[in-house]
C-alpha cells in the first residue's frame, strides 16, 4: 500500500470516529468539544469524497490488470489498456488535488483575526486608499458570513482613514486573511490631482491572528493602565467620562488605546485583546519567517514591509507580486471579489510545503 493510501486510511478511520461522537449525547452536551468535533468533521468530509473516488479508480486499474492478464481477445486487450491508461492519468490528478489537501494547517489558521490598515507614502491618497480597502475587506467578511467590529481608527483629512484597526470573527479566518499582510500599492489619478497625472502610493496591512489568554499570559504587574476622555471630530461624541483606556506593557513598551467603546470595561476588554495578539504576533511572525526561509517562500513569510500586491485604477488590473498572478477584474476586486486572488495563493503554499515534504 502507498503512503499516500495509508494516510488517507488513517483520516477515514478518524473521520468514521468522529461521525459516532458527534451523535453521542455526552459529547453534543459539551457545545466547545462538538463545535470542535463538528469542525473537523467539515474539514475531513472533503478529502473522504476524494478518498473514496481515489479508491475506485485504484480497484478499477488493478482490475483492468488483471483481465489483461488471461485476456486474448484483441479487442478487449485494447479496451482494456486504454481504460488502464485514462484511470492512471485520473489516478495522477487525484493524488495531486488529495496531496495539496491534506498539507497539515498552520496552528494559527483557525483563530479569528485583528486587521490593521495604515496610509503609508501618498498623503491624502494614501489615506483615502485606506478607505478602499476596508470597504474591500468589509465586503468580501460580509460575504463570508463573518462578523466584524471596528477596534480603533484615525480619520484621514481628505477622507478614508490615516489608520483603522478592526478584529474579524470567523471560521478560519486567520488561516484566509494572513496572505493580505503586506504592502499595497495603488497607481491612479487622486481625486486632488489637477494635472490628471497617474500617482502610487502605498498602504500596510497586517494581519494578526487573535490571541487567547490561554495563547499568552500577562502578569498584572507588567500592565500601566490609564483612562482618559474619548473625543470626536469637531467636539462631537466628547466623552464628559473617561471611557477610553491605555494600556502600557512595560517589559516591550507596546502601548494599545482603545475609545470606540461607549464603557471603559468593553474598551479595557478590547485593549487586553489587542495586547495579547500585539505579544503573540512576534511569535507567530519568528515561526513565519523560519518557514519561509525553509521553503524560499514569498508567500506568507510575515514581513509587513514587503511588497505584495499593485492595483492599476487606468489599466483596471490588480498584480499579486508574489506568484506573478495578474487580473483584470479590478472594479470586482475592490468590491471584494478576492477570493480568486487567495485561492491561488494558499494553493501556492501549499505546493511549496510539499515540495519542502511537509507532508
Amino acid at each position: 500500500m502507498s503512503s499516500l493510501l495509508k494516510k488517507l486510511e488513517a483520516i477515514n478511520i478518524r473521520y468514521d470516529q468522529i461521525s459516532e461522537q458527534i451523535v453521542d449525547p455526552e459529547i453534543v452536551s459539551d457545545m466547545k468539544r462538538y463545535v470542535k468535533l463538528n469542525k473537523e468533521y467539515k474539514d475531513l468530509e472533503e478529502i473522504i469524497v476524494l478518498y473514496k473516488k481515489y479508491k475506485g479508480v485504484l480497484d478499477n486499474i488493478a482490475s483492468s490488470k488483471e483481465l489483461l492478464k488471461t485476456e486474448t481477445d484483441k479487442e478487449f486487450v485494447d479496451m482494456a489498456k486504454a481504460e488502464v491508461e485514462t484511470l492512471t492519468e485520473e489516478q495522477e490528478k487525484l493524488e495531486e488535488q488529495i496531496k495539496l489537501m491534506i498539507v497539515p494547517k498552520d496552528e494559527e489558521d483557525s483563530k479569528n483575526s485583528i486587521v490593521e490598515i495604515r496610509a503609508g507614502t501618498g498623503g491624502d491618497e494614501a489615506s483615502i486608499f485606506v478607505g478602499d480597502l476596508f470597504k474591500m475587506y468589509s465586503k468580501y467578511i460580509e460575504k463570508k458570513g463573518w462578523t466584524t467590529e471596528i477596534l480603533s481608527l484615525n480619520e484621514g483629512t481628505a477622507g478614508g482613514y490615516k489608520e483603522i484597526s478592526f478584529s474579524v470573527q470567523g471560521e478560519d479566518v486567520y488561516g484566509i486573511l494572513k496572505f493580505e499582510s503586506g504592502v499595497h500599492r495603488v497607481q491612479r489619478v487622486p481625486q486632488t490631482e489637477t494635472q490628471g497625472r497617474v500617482h502610487t502610493s502605498a498602504v500596510t496591512v497586517a494581519v494578526l491572528p487573535e490571541a487567547e489568554e490561554v495563547d499568552i499570559e500577562i502578569r498584572k504587574d507588567d500592565i500601566k493602565r490609564d483612562t482618559y476622555r474619548s473625543g470626536g471630530a469637531g467636539g462631537q461624541n466628547v466623552n464628559k467620562v473617561e471611557t477610553a483606556v491605555r494600556l502600557t506593557h512595560i517589559p516591550t513598551g507596546i502601548v494599545i488605546e482603545r475609545q470606540v467603546a461607549r464603557s471603559q470595561l468593553k474598551n479595557y476588554e478590547m485593549a487586553m485583546t489587542a495586547l495579547r495578539t500585539k505579544l503573540y504576533e512576534a511569535e507567530v511572525i519568528k515561526r513565519e519567517q523560519a518557514r519561509a526561509a525553509e521553503r524560499k517562500s514569498q508567500i506568507s513569510t510575515g514581513d509587513r514591509s514587503a511588497k505584495i500586491r499593485t492595483y492599476n485604477y487606468p489599466q483596471g488590473r490588480v498584480t499579486d507580486h508574489r506568484i506573478g498572478l495578474t487580473l483584470y477584474n479590478l472594479d470586482a476586486i475592490v468590491a471584494g471579489d478576492i477570493d480568486e486572488i487567495i485561492q491561488a495563493l494558499k494553493l501556492a503554499e501549499n505546493a511549496e510545503k510539499l515540495q519542502a515534504g511537509v507532508v
